[in-house]
């Protein structure tokens, strides 16, 4: 597709890039060694809750444009999340992951669900060869994706190189208050968006300036976690800001259980699905 020729444009560079560096700075987690073999269990059960409520709810948005017929293209499937409920409708998906433990637990989930129309490649997206996937399908997304990349235009292009009918962008909407509250408690910073998930506004004007006409939905979602499962996913994010050891983890865990209810958490949270078509 042609991008419109512009007199001026909207200087988002430079935010992208500060952004991007907070929120892919390496995480400093002390207090356990299998951290990351358990965080990657979380992301799982999370995806799966209400029979994968936040996939169910992404794909039901995204089917007035998928059939029975629809070959899909997916980078970053995770654990499957959007995976599992959307190889019911397509006819075959094919899921780009790098991360191995995703992978583990993709491949059991699609297993678990009895699904055989999904084709897992194991490979970073950006040594995919984009000749070979030119115009091969017709929908191509990423979701939870957008902060890995460090220009979302090459990503863009790319997305639309790979199909012959529709991109779309499936992106969280903001962070829960608790998980405000810890950071400041912890670090003694004030909270001011440093792991917001929001990356879907950048992706809107680069569309929008190239005359791309996006649609755009937003819906809820519900997470339920124990005590455990959220010290994990609230280490993820302050994990970056500040070395999480015992004595850190516990006054994370102290601080749970006080707004537990009976050591559990139940949350609503936000997500935004985009979508635009190639002409």
């Amino acid at each position: 597709m042609k991008e419109r020729n512009l007199k001026y444009h909207i200087n988002w560079k430079g935010a992208w890039k500060e952004m991007r560096n907070e929120r892919m700075k390496k995480l400093k987690i002390s207090y356990d060694k299998e951290f990351f073999l358990k965080y990657a269990d979380g992301f799982s059960k999370r995806g799966k809750f209400n029979d994968y409520e936040f996939g169910r709810k992404s794909v039901e948005i995204l089917n007035n444009i998928l059939d029975h017929n629809s070959e899909v293209l997916e980078i970053g499937s995770g654990p499957g999340t959007i995976t599992i409920p959307l190889a019911r409708t397509a006819k075959k998906i094919v899921c780009i992951e790098f991360n191995e433990l995703n992978i583990k637990y993709l491949n059991a989930n699609l297993k678990e669900n009895n699904l055989d129309n999904v084709e897992v490649i194991n490979q970073n997206w950006n040594k995919i060869n984009d000749e070979e996937i030119k115009n091969k399908f017709d929908l191509v997304y990423c979701s939870h994706f957008l902060w890995q990349i460090e220009d979302p235009v090459i990503l863009l292009k790319r997305m639309e190189n790979a199909s012959r009918k529709y991109c779309a962008i499936i992106q969280p909407c903001g962070r829960d208050d608790i998980i405000k509250e810890i950071f400041e408690k912890v670090s003694n910073q004030k909270y001011t968006g440093q792991f917001e998930p929001d990356a879907d506004y950048f992706v809107y004007i680069i569309l929008r300036e190239w005359g791309r006409l996006v649609k755009l939905r937003y819906f809820k979602y519900t997470l339920e976690m124990n005590i455990e499962e959220y010290l994990i996913y609230v280490s993820s994010f302050i994990g970056k800001f500040v070395t999480i050891d015992v004595v850190v983890k516990e006054k994370i865990k102290d601080y749970l259980l006080e707004k537990s209810e009976n050591g559990k958490f139940t949350k609503i949270d936000n997500a935004i699905v985009m979508w635009w078509a190639i002409k």
